[in-house]
Formats: C-alpha cells, sequence, structure tokens
C-alpha cells in the first residue's frame, strides 16, 4: 500500500524521508525545534545539537529568547553580557560548517520573542551594511510575535523591551496571562532600580522598522506567538516557543525536549475526478498517509536524545497538501476568487476530517500517544472549536476568523476523546522538491510564472504552465506568434489582447493575485489544521503601506505564521500592469533587435527561496 501511494503520486513522503530511508542513519524528519537556556554550556550545548541534526539532514528553528540582552548583569563573574547577536553568529557559521548530510546546505532559523532588549538588532541580523561580527548572512531569522505587541500597533500604543534574565516568566506565558504579567512589568519599571534594563518605544516605530527590514533583507519572518500557543492540542504540557525552518511547525520545546516533526504532502489535483474533490480516493491516501508518518516515528534515526524522548512522548506528524493552484486550474477557478477560498475551506476540512479519523484508528490498534490526557483532543476541543478558545483570550475587537463547518463533526469530538495516536497531525510545508518530483505546483502557492527556466544540478530547463497551453489549444489560440507573446511578457497573460478576460483571470501569476486573496484562502485553512502553515506572500508594488496593511490583516484573520515575503517595487512592476497591448513585440511589428533590448521581467526585490533559488530546498 505505502509502495502504491507513492508511485502514483497521490501522496509524497518529505525530502528527508525520501533521501535517507534505507540508509545507514535514516534520520527521516524534516524539522527539529530547539530552545536555547541562559547559560553558557547550555548555549554550546546547543549549537552542538545543531550541528548533529544538521549533519543528519534537518532543517532547525531555535528559540533564543530565553537567552539574557546585552548589558545584563553575569552573576558568576560580575561583567555584563554581549546578548543573543554573538552567539547567533557562532549557529550562522555552524549552519555554513555542518551541511544537511553532505546533499544541501544546513538550515536554521532563530525566533526572538518582540519585548527581548535585544530585538532591534536581532531584526537587522541580514543587512549587508553594519559591523559584520553582528550579522549573520546564512541563516534565518524569525519574529515571535505576542498578541499584546499587535494590539498595541493597532491602538498605537507603547511597548516596553526587558532581559529576559529579569522577566523570565514571560517566556512561558502566553494569552490573557501574558498581558497581564507583562503589564505588571511595565508598572515595576516605573520604581526606580525594581528593573534595571529596559526601554520603551512606541509600538508603531518597532512594527515600522520590523516591516522595513522584511523588505529590505527578507527577514525576520512574521510569526504569532499566541495563536500557535491557545490553539495548540498540547498546552497542557508545554508551550510552544518556535515555530521550525519554514513556519508550518509548532510544538512544545523545552530543555529535555527537542519537537520533531515528520512530513509529507497530498497531491490535491491527483483527487480532484471530474472537476470535483473526490472524498473517497482522499480518504483511502489519508489512511496510509498518516499510517506512513507514524511509522516513521518508530524507525526513525535520531542523533540527539532530546528528540527521541519528545518524538515518542508526544507523536507528531505533519500532513500536508500541495497543488493547490493545479486543483483549481483543474475546476477552472481563478486564484484570485471568493470560489478559491471556499475550495481551500472545504479541501482542508475533507483532509482534516479524515486525518483525525485515521490518528483515531491507528489509536484503537496501536494506543493513544503518551500525553494524550489533559490534551485539547481528550476534552473534544478540535482544531475548528480551538478558534473559540484564540477569540475569547485576544477579544473579538482584534479577530475575524470564519467559523463554518459543512461535515459532521459531532461523531469526530466524541471519537477523539477516546485516544488519538498523534499529538498534532496536519502542517503545510513548501514542498519544494517534492512538487517537483511530482510535477505540480508547490504547496498553496499561486502559480509564480507560467513561462520561465528552471535550474537545478541536471541543467536548465524551460517550463510552461500545461493548463495554459491546454485551454489556449481549446480555442485555436496556441501558435508561434502565442509562444513570442508569452516569451516577451514573462509568462504572463495580461496584456496579450487576444487571450479572453476569463483565462486572463484562471491564469493570473502570484504578483498579479490581491495578496487579501492568499491571506483569506490561508485564514480558512488555518481554521482546519491544529499546526500551521507555510505561507509565503506576493505583494506587487511594495509600500511600506501595502506591508502594513498585509501583515496587519494576516494577524487580524487569525493565521499562525508567514513565511517570505515576496515583493516587487513599484518600478518593476509597471510593465505587468499595462492594460494595452501595444507593448508587445511580436504583435507590434517590432523587429529582433528591439525585443532583445527590451527590459528584463521584473525580479523579485528581495531574492527569495525555493521558487527560483534551486538550491535552498529547506524543508521539503
Amino acid at each position: 500500500e505505502f509502495y502504491n501511494l507513492l508511485s502514483s503520486f497521490d501522496y509524497m513522503a518529505s525530502t528527508p524521508t525520501l533521501f535517507n530511508a534505507g540508509t545507514q542513519r535514516s534520520q527521516l524528519s524534516s524539522c527539529y525545534l530547539t530552545t536555547v537556556p541562559d547559560d553558557l554550556s547550555g548555549i554550546y550545548h546547543a549549537i552542538h545539537d545543531n550541528a548533529m541534526l544538521s549533519k543528519f539532514a534537518g532543517g532547525l528553528g531555535n528559540d533564543w529568547t530565553p537567552v539574557r540582552a546585552l548589558g545584563s548583569w553575569i552573576k558568576g563573574t560580575n561583567g555584563k553580557s554581549q546578548g543573543v547577536v554573538p552567539f547567533l553568529k557562532v549557529v550562522n557559521d555552524t549552519a555554513v560548517a555542518v551541511n544537511q548530510g553532505g546533499k544541501r546546505k544546513g538550515a536554521v532559523c532563530a525566533y526572538l520573542e518582540t519585548w527581548h532588549m535585544d530585538i532591534e538588532e536581532f531584526i537587522e541580523l541580514r543587512k549587508n551594511t553594519g559591523d559584520d561580527r553582528r550579522r549573520t548572512h546564512d541563516m534565518n531569522t524569525a519574529n515571535w510575535i505576542p498578541d499584546l505587541f499587535m494590539k498595541r500597533v493597532f491602538d498605537d500604543g507603547k511597548w516596553t523591551l526587558f532581559s529576559p534574565s529579569e522577566v523570565p516568566d514571560l517566556h512561558d506565558l502566553t494569552g490573557k496571562a501574558f498581558e497581564e504579567r507583562y503589564e505588571y512589568y511595565e508598572a515595576l519599571s516605573q520604581y526606580p532600580g525594581k528593573i534595571k534594563l529596559f526601554k520603551t518605544i512606541q509600538a508603531k516605530d518597532l512594527w515600522r522598522k520590523m516591516l522595513s527590514m522584511l523588505f529590505e533583507t527578507g527577514h525576520p519572518w512574521l510569526t504569532f506567538k499566541d495563536p500557535c500557543n491557545l490553539r495548540s492540542p498540547q498546552q497542557h504540557v508545554g508551550v510552544v516557543h518556535s515555530s521550525n525552518l519554514c513556519t508550518e511547525i509548532t510544538l512544545n520545546t523545552n530543555k529535555d525536549e527537542i519537537a520533531v516533526c515528520n512530513l509529507g504532502s497530498i497531491n490535491l489535483p491527483n483527487h480532484i475526478v471530474n472537476g470535483k474533490l473526490d472524498t473517497d480516493k482522499l480518504k483511502r491516501t489519508i489512511d496510509v498517509a498518516v499510517r506512513m508518518l507514524d511509522n516513521v516515528i518508530d524507525i526513525n534515526y535520531y542523533s540527539v536524545p532530546q528528540a527521541r524522548n519528545s518524538n515518542f512522548k508526544h507523536r507528531p506528524v505533519g500532513l500536508g497538501i500541495m497543488g493547490f493552484q493545479d486543483a483549481l486550474y483543474l475546476q477552472h477557478i481563478p486564484y484570485a476568487s471568493q470560489a478559491a477560498v471556499e475550495f481551500a475551506d472545504k479541501s482542508m476540512e475533507a483532509v482534516s476530517y479524515y486525518a483525525i479519523q485515521a490518528s483515531c484508528d491507528l489509536a484503537d490498534e496501536r494506543g493513544a500517544y503518551e500525553t494524550f490526557q489533559g490534551s485539547l483532543w481528550s476534552k473534544g476541543i478540535l482544531p475548528l472549536d480551538s478558534q473559540q478558545i484564540l477569540i475569547e483570550q485576544r477579544g473579538q475587537k482584534y479577530i475575524d476568523v470564519d467559523l463554518n463547518e459543512s461535515l459532521d463533526w459531532a461523531p469526530v469530538r466524541a471519537r477523539v476523546q477516546k485516544g488519538i495516536r498523534n499529538s498534532n497531525i496536519m502542517a503545510i510545508a513548501p514542498t519544494a522538491t517534492i512538487a517537483n518530483i511530482t510535477g505540480v505546483s508547490q504547496s498553496i502557492e499561486p502559480t509564480y510564472q507560467n513561462l520561465y527556466v528552471k535550474s537545478n544540478l541536471s541543467g536548465e530547463f524551460t517550463v510552461i504552465n500545461p493548463y495554459l497551453v491546454r485551454d489556449l489549444k481549446a480555442r485555436g489560440l496556441w501558435d508561434s506568434v502565442m509562444i513570442n507573446d508569452l516569451k516577451y511578457y514573462d509568462g504572463s497573460v495580461q496584456q496579450i489582447e487576444r487571450i479572453p478576460q476569463e483565462l486572463k483571470e484562471l491564469y493570473a501569476t502570484a504578483f498579479e493575485v490581491d495578496t487579501k486573496w492568499i491571506v483569506d484562502a490561508a485564514s480558512r485553512r488555518q481554521k482546519w489544521i491544529d499546526q500551521a502553515q507555510s505561507l509565503n506572500l506576493y505583494i506587487a508594488g511594495a509600500s511600506g503601506k501595502k506591508l502594513d496593511v498585509t501583515y496587519r490583516m494576516a494577524w487580524y484573520r487569525g493565521l499562525k505564521t508567514t513565511y517570505y515575503l515576496r515583493a516587487l517595487a513599484a518600478t518593476s512592476t509597471e510593465k505587468s500592469t499595462i492594460n494595452t497591448g501595444k507593448l508587445n513585440a511580436v504583435s507590434s511589428g517590432k523587429n529582433s533587435e528591439d525585443v532583445a533590448a527590451a527590459p528584463a521581467g521584473p525580479a523579485p526585490v528581495p531574492k527569495a527561496c525555493a521558487i527560483d533559488e534551486p538550491d535552498c530546498e529547506a524543508c521539503q
């Protein structure tokens, strides 16, 4: 059954599973999450763990929030701390020195909470200017943002930065408990000597700096602490302190537990039959896929004991989807449409419905996971229901999420209370490599370009959207003139006059789709997922205002994390927003020299990961 599933491409295991299965060190997991403690030997142990995990092809997410800030008192020496940044430089260089199993570059992401005193320097780690000893050019960074900070941004309030050595409990608090304690420390800081190291700034100023650095350097990504924790099924046994390298895993970490996640993705277009989602086939695929993922936990090679401890205790897996855009093409649904948002909702609801039940079936056969009692599952609270916890803790004013359901969830609620095999079941990974293998669009992404050149170790390949070719042929529009038009417009169909409007809508590329649709679809999916999604945001004509609106909306719509920002500067979008076809080199009768001298297509700013960087296959 496993062979049939993989060979039919209905489902594909993640890259580490494909790379390493059947080898001497069968490290089959994609992601590892660690928390770094606030003492020197603990810090270097964490860096050693990074090296060992990376050696056997794991992507890493490190939570650095507990480490005291620059200028904090060191009890043992009566000196002052250098803060987080110098250690991150060591982590960066370790990722370069120890690649992933000799097969691809080492990959690590550092997370820091927004109240940490070093946050302003942390935000600038990827800048190309400044002191290079305080820069990390090869690793990823992400902001771990509490809801309270976003509320202060919305309300134009002040924000106070602290050193975790003076406010150690903030690291483990979430929701209202975090807000109360944080406000207590803010009040305490007004009394001289009570809190030695703190700084008060305008929340909006820090937010603006976060967004400008994100645009300028691509980092740090924006991820949200409270939705990750308040909706976590495992909040009874710990706290989610970070996500992973690709921002889709949200699992507890502490000094004894390094969270591990095994990933795999359902090939969604393979389950579209006669223009509709075939739920019977989807159920069969998911039943086998969840069993495969659960088996990975038992046969996996663990290079550090904390990873084995965590994985056997909680048994989390991350079942995702890929080919979402292709599934829309098969149904003739444009990405930028309410119908696409509804399909995102219904398709993920079906995946969630069958995946949770598949894990319950395994629990009947093999037993529930060790820490099941006390989890949200044991109380019959499903991912759908956990949205209410977030609404209640955050406050109605700051959230707008859809709560509708179309399947009969009552029996599932009753069933999970008896036991479930895996603490976490779903996560949507980037699927850069395995989408290539199966020949579908990546993950939940809109089409990047309808025509582009892809480079990898085997050479360069021209890739054209086969669905577009099929539809143009059906209308008698596929000829040498059309091919030249597509080349000239970098695969965009928007300015080619003879292409009908319905096809222009259907084949709009990522930068031609309003970001609102990407966020809306993700919000609907997040309703059903117990972990998160690797969600890239595409913004054409990027400006401070657009970034501000987009990321506020992502938080407001209940998303747990965001991944890369892919932005086009306003100047490079001019060519792709022309309404007339007058620039068309072929139809306007220009000669070949004019065509050769035409401006190159719009280039993403900053250079992004996965889509146009064949070496960057961080997670899958």
